[in-house]
């Protein structure tokens, strides 16, 4: 495949600055980057007047149910909700049913990545047999397969010493620690942030802390083990604070991650018990938003995550405590993102591009894409022009349980790229 792409506006994470150029790329390379490059015979041209270009996203924390509930999502629908959101790889949790938390469970998921998907996909594994916190899991043959991540992901692993000697024996591997942070008796319910709507709702609420308490827990723990700690969706401003400190001290290996749903809505958007709003853990307060989007600018949090979480319409139309807890992100992410925060000047294409491109990549040992002479394709077409509607027909997640269900948001994916295959192309 040929193909130039003329008048790009090239973003990347190393500048604020949009580089106007052509793109040239034969067979999957980018051959050539330059203004006014002639076009090959027999190659497509793409007039990209308005269009960022950007080296296609990745999204670290994604659960594609499958095996056990793939009425909600599978890999193959999955894959395909990712590539609709420019998103060329992914992280897969593992707490589907049965939990993926052995050498064969994850073999044979990752067989089922490389028939049904488009992109590369990749998987977690878990901590603990059968995510039930009592006993490690099959790490080595894990690794063996391929895993870099062992988490007890929709759980925090809660025996402290089953995960303080899983540190200590996973870490000479290589492998690394994501943490789901939550003290169960204080969480409750996990239906909503306790404060004043939760008191008018009259639902019990679940308190920061018992989110935060587990954050400082885990980094601890990582700290007298030395190993790699990631914290998963923080939520909380204070949690956000414990992070920082702890990597101010620089003496413990600890990353963290922010989902786009916790900068961008607070627990007052659950309005009239409105479930795709309902998440764990829940949307708190703007004091908080505020917070985690200074703790993404200042580099507290390393990179952004979806923590895409389809749910059927039946399931997310039972009564708010019953209705469990989830929002789809892969269609809806880099849309989103632009929308509310580049649109509005509140960080550039070079934060989105390093917080959801390459820091992602780096967490898993990958090699970061770039859109430089020589490297392979793999690239995510933005329209800063044109709008989205996202209709049911228009996202491809086998779910819809998102509070963007039926809205217009300014941006749009037109065309991913990955090696010599166009994945997708919008006109």
């Amino acid at each position: 495949m040929n193909l130039l792409l003329r008048n790009a506006r090239i973003a990347s994470e190393s500048s604020p600055d949009l580089l106007s150029a052509d793109v040239l790329i034969v067979d999957g390379v980018i051959q050539k980057i330059a203004k006014g490059i002639t076009a090959a015979d027999g190659a497509k041209v793409i007039d990209c007047k308005n269009q960022v270009l950007c080296p296609a996203f990745f999204d670290a924390h994604v659960h594609l149910r499958e095996p056990g509930q793939e009425h909600k999502e599978n890999i193959a629908t999955g894959s395909e909700s990712a590539i609709n959101g420019g998103i060329t790889g992914l992280v897969m949790m593992p707490n589907t049913s049965p939990a993926r938390d052995s050498g064969a469970a994850v073999s044979a998921v990752l067989e089922s990545g490389k028939r049904n998907s488009r992109i590369p996909i990749y998987t977690s594994g878990c901590v603990t047999k059968g995510r039930d916190g009592k006993e490690m899991a099959g790490i080595d043959g894990m690794r063996a397969a391929g895993v870099k991540m062992l988490t007890d992901d929709g759980d925090t692993t809660l025996n402290s010493s089953v995960l303080y000697r899983a540190m200590q024996y996973a870490s000479e591997f290589g492998m690394f620690f994501a943490s789901h942070c939550e003290v169960p008796e204080l969480a409750g319910p996990r239906a909503l942030n306790d404060g004043p709507t939760a008191y008018k709702l009259g639902i019990a609420g679940s308190p920061a802390c018992a989110e935060e308490i587990i954050i400082d827990r885990d980094i601890r723990l990582a700290h007298a083990t030395g190993a790699h700690i990631h914290i998963q969706h923080v939520s909380s401003k204070m949690g956000m604070e414990t992070i920082r400190w702890w990597k101010s001290r620089g003496d413990v290996k600890v990353t963290a991650e922010v989902s786009p749903h916790h900068l961008l809505f607070t627990d007052e958007d659950i309005g009239d018990f409105d479930t795709h709003y309902k998440m764990n853990p829940p949307l708190r307060g703007k004091a908080d938003n505020e917070g985690l989007l200074e703790g993404l600018l200042d580099g507290t949090f390393d990179m952004i995550a979806t923590d895409h979480a389809p749910h059927s319409p039946f399931e997310k139309s039972q009564e708010f405590v019953s209705a469990p807890n989830g929002i789809t992100g892969l269609d809806t992410a880099v849309v989103s993102l632009y929308h509310y925060f580049v649109k509005e000047g509140k960080f550039g294409w070079d934060t989105l591009v390093k917080k959801y491109s390459a820091e992602p990549r780096r967490l898993m040992s990958l090699e970061v894409p770039t859109i430089a002479e020589g490297q392979t394709a793999n690239l995510t077409l933005f329209n800063t022009e044109a709008t989205s509607t996202f209709t049911k027909d228009f996202m491809k997640s086998k779910s819809q349980n998102t509070p963007f269900l039926n809205k217009t948001l300014q941006g749009r994916i037109d065309l991913v790229v990955l090696g010599d295959k166009i994945l997708l192309e919008r006109q």
